[in-house]
């Protein structure tokens, strides 16, 4: 029965990290070259789920690459918007040209 009073006490003592404290955690390793004991013993951290973290994070980095092909699209969208505010303001350019010349001409001939 005691052994299951200690399964009880260490649920209850879990810690929860977040996403970012999990590879704040990893960065120690894989940038700082901490060693991952250190890194475990520090942060009362079992090194198997370190590990665990370690194998999604490359399992799952490509993400962090798609996600900037997915912005392209975006991208691509303000080029155009971009390229047709300045088609319509070169329209507007001309309109307002036009109506100048229109009206210059309509003076000329007495009619304005």
């Amino acid at each position: 029965m005691k052994s299951n009073d200690q399964n009880t006490d260490s649920l209850r003592n879990r810690r929860h990290f977040s996403p970012q404290e999990k590879v704040r955690l990893l960065r120690l390793h894989l940038v700082e070259d901490q060693s991952i004991s250190s890194i475990c013993e520090q942060h009362q951290l079992h090194p198997t789920l370190f590990y665990q973290w370690q194998k999604t994070f490359f399992e799952n980095g490509a993400a962090a690459f798609e996600q900037s092909s997915k912005r392209r699209p975006v991208d691509a969208e303000a080029q155009k918007i971009e390229r047709l505010e300045a088609r319509l303001k070169r329209k507007d350019e001309v309109i307002a040209l036009v109506t100048e010349e229109l009206v210059r001409t309509k003076k000329e001939l007495g009619e304005g």
